[in-house]
């Protein structure tokens, strides 16, 4: 419960400011910096908040309740905000609906049953890796030599963090991390493409119409599955709302942004910051001793982040 609440006051303390940034035409790339440190801190907690609520609850029952709640968050927001409630194209909304909330989260939260939190979520992360071809097949991008190097380097990284020269769990978690992460790195691909053909989508109005069509096949899943009932205890309670509130509804709406602001490459190595802070979080929070691999990794990682940012940062 101690994560479920510190997670919920770091974030909310930068979600005003956020939703501030957002709303400023002139500050697009800030926005969508300010976006990922957000879920960054969010999503990097939220691996072993969802790991207990499996103690509680059948992992398809789990992702199904959390994704209403975060549905209704996103549609009372677009109404609050005056926004258009207008359907986005209905083709790729359901392509992204089905792969990056259907399939990534119930993937992921399946993997948790057998495996851990820790690596679940590493592996999980091999998103950015999948976005490259994909992002190169599909929308164009061909990463520059910078970008190669970033790559290369966040790859070495990623491996030292990972350390897949000790047990990584069951090979069935294992495979169930990795799917999830191809459909998300699907997901991200198909929305960029999505807001290049149509500019005036908004992530807020894409992520409300996607997770309504994702959250429908969650609900079908969890009803299919016949799972054990739901002991609703307030762990429980509290990690449904942190999910539901903040992973959920909060998160992908910023990770929207990110993808709509930034291009497809740079988003996906950019959510490589969400696997190291979970290292962090875990050595401040949990005193859990990172090994000297993965201070490596993390070094590595942040090499790649800072070698993205000066790129960015050079004129034309």
């Amino acid at each position: 419960m101690l994560l479920v609440w510190t997670g919920s006051a770091l974030s909310l303390a930068f979600l005003s400011e956020c939703f501030r940034v957002m709303s400023n035409v002139h500050a697009p790339e800030r926005a969508a910096w300010i976006g990922l440190a957000v879920l960054t801190i969010v999503w990097s907690l939220n691996w072993t908040v969802m790991k207990v609520a499996t103690h509680y609850s059948g992992p398809f029952t789990f992702s199904a309740q959390r994704y209403v709640i975060g549905t209704v968050v996103l549609f009372a927001l677009l109404a609050w905000r005056r926004n258009s409630l207008k359907p986005t194209p209905w083709l790729p909304t359901i392509a992204i609906g089905l792969t990056q909330t259907t399939a990534f989260q119930a993937l992921a939260q399946w993997a948790l049953v057998s495996g851990g939190a820790g690596k679940t979520a590493l592996l999980a992360y091999t998103m950015p890796f999948w976005v490259v071809p994909l992002a190169w097949w599909w929308v164009h991008e061909k990463p520059g030599l910078t970008r190669w190097l970033s790559i290369v380097i966040a790859a070495a990284g990623f491996v030292c963090v990972i350390e897949p020269w000790r047990p990584l769990g069951s090979p069935y978690s294992i495979a169930l991390a990795l799917l999830a992460g191809l459909a998300w790195a699907v997901a991200t691909v198909l929305s960029k493409r999505l807001f290049q053909r149509h500019p005036d989508v908004t992530p807020l109005r894409l992520t409300a119409w996607q997770m309504l069509i994702g959250t429908l096949g969650l609900v079908v899943l969890a009803f299919a599955a016949h799972e054990r009932p739901v002991a609703w205890t307030g762990v429980y309670v509290g990690a449904l709302l942190y999910n539901g509130l903040l992973s959920s509804g909060v998160c992908w709406v910023l990770w929207a942004l990110v993808v709509h602001r930034l291009s497809a490459n740079v988003a996906g190595l950019t959510s490589l910051a969400v696997p190291v802070a979970g290292v962090l979080f875990a050595w401040g929070l949990l005193h859990e001793q990172p090994s000297n691999p993965e201070w490596i990794g993390i070094a590595l990682i942040g090499i790649a982040l800072l070698a993205l940012q000066f790129r960015r940062r050079m004129p034309a």
